[in-house]
């Protein structure tokens, strides 16, 4: 059943092409964006966390109608911590523009212009899996920087691309992309 609507990554899907391909009319490389798209499960888990608040604002909801407003305040503050985890959450990953690369993780966010980058390569070393303590082998995405300090700014088995080769691959070549063009020589 065809919906009325379009996205704005649909409008200009032609035949034989895919959304992520095709450049917007709106991409402007002054701006921090993303050049993939967030993976299902970092995407679930937000979902998750944005269920649980939802019970945790009903909670605080039925606690405020039978009286007890310092208890409502306190459901209402964990309901508030919930969704700000999953806001940032989905925000966790790399960025660029025509400035430079930031990682952004949980609870740090690195910035790195594009002149104090040496290179940005794959390599092939011992990943965390899922963000976890447990290290398997797989291909990360590292910039390094003159002083010969790695920074890790995708893996193959993080909640974007686990399990999602082909899209770890384009991701990798894009953000690549993005070194050559704007980093000088």
């Amino acid at each position: 059943m065809p919906l009325p609507f379009l996205t704005a990554d649909r409008v200009f899907e032609a035949p034989g092409e895919t959304a992520g391909d095709v450049a917007l009319p709106f991409d402007d490389h002054d701006q921090w964006r993303r050049p993939y798209r967030p993976g299902p499960w970092r995407v679930g888990a937000a979902a998750l966390l944005l269920l649980l608040a939802s019970f945790v604002l009903l909670a605080a909801m039925t606690i405020a109608f039978t009286g007890a407003l310092p208890g409502a305040g306190i459901c209402m503050g964990i309901a508030v911590v919930v969704i700000a985890c999953a806001l940032r959450l989905l925000r966790v990953g790399a960025w660029v523009s025509r400035h430079g690369l930031r990682r952004v993780s949980f609870f740090v966010t690195t910035t790195v212009a594009w002149d104090r980058a040496s290179t940005v390569r794959t390599v092939q070393q011992p990943v965390r899996w899922l963000g976890l303590p447990r290290a398997v082998q797989g291909q990360a995405l590292v910039l390094v920087r003159p002083g010969g300090e790695p920074l890790q700014l995708l893996t193959d088995h993080n909640a974007d691309f686990l399990s999602r080769v082909e899209a770890f691959d384009r991701a990798a070549d894009t953000v690549e992309a993005w070194s050559d063009e704007y980093r000088p020589v």
